[in-house]
């Protein structure tokens, strides 16, 4: 009897770590379990930071018990100082995969836009809406770091977990609808994009 897979998502923050969990069936269908940030202030140095931050993610392991952990995959950005930051959380949530004994994967933020929307060029807006509407959420989790995490979960289960889409009948329905429509009418107004990510 086929069983669903539970990922744990993190989108990895100094300031806020997103944190989602979710249940992904073989045929692509998926069920919300958690989601959240964990965070540290600013102020804090930086051993108490990465505690607090290490503390969030090890609750959420410990209570929903998942069976493999996604993180998005640190990126050049202009900001080396977020860019430290965002490395040394993703850094926690890997070890912490570790201590768990449970497999651990990273996504890049392209490969999460494309397994999500089934549109490479999809904006974070694009991303957020997508997930609530696999997920069957009213609207899309806040802070956009929550909503990051489940889409960095769902790329995991789509792309190697649950389901390993390769091929154009990979994609939803839904996917396809998005994808189809983006591609005629262009990514929406840069205003649109209020996502910042987080670091310091």
């Amino acid at each position: 009897m086929s069983r669903s897979l539970r990922v744990l998502g993190i989108d990895p923050g100094l300031t806020r770590c997103g944190i989602g969990v979710v249940d992904v069936a073989p045929d692509r269908t998926a069920t919300l379990v958690h989601v959240g940030v964990a965070r540290s202030a600013p102020t804090d140095p930086i051993e108490k930071r990465l505690a607090a931050i290490a503390a969030g993610i090890r609750s959420v392991l410990s209570t929903h018990d998942p069976q493999v952990v996604a993180v998005e995959r640190v990126f050049a950005q202009n900001n080396r100082h977020s860019v430290m930051g965002t490395a040394q959380a993703s850094g926690i949530a890997l070890l912490l995969a570790a201590e768990h004994g449970i497999p651990a994967a990273t996504h890049t933020p392209s490969e999460v836009k494309a397994a999500i929307t089934g549109y490479g060029s999809a904006d974070k807006l694009q991303v957020q809406t997508m997930v609530a509407r696999v997920l069957r959420l009213a609207e899309p989790p806040q802070p956009a770091d929550a909503a990051d995490a489940l889409a960095i979960a769902l790329c995991h289960a789509w792309r190697g977990g649950a389901a390993s889409p390769s091929s154009e009948t990979a994609l939803t329905p839904a996917q396809r609808a998005w994808r189809d429509a983006e591609k005629r009418r262009g990514p929406l107004p840069r205003v649109a994009r209020t996502h910042v990510r987080s670091g310091a």
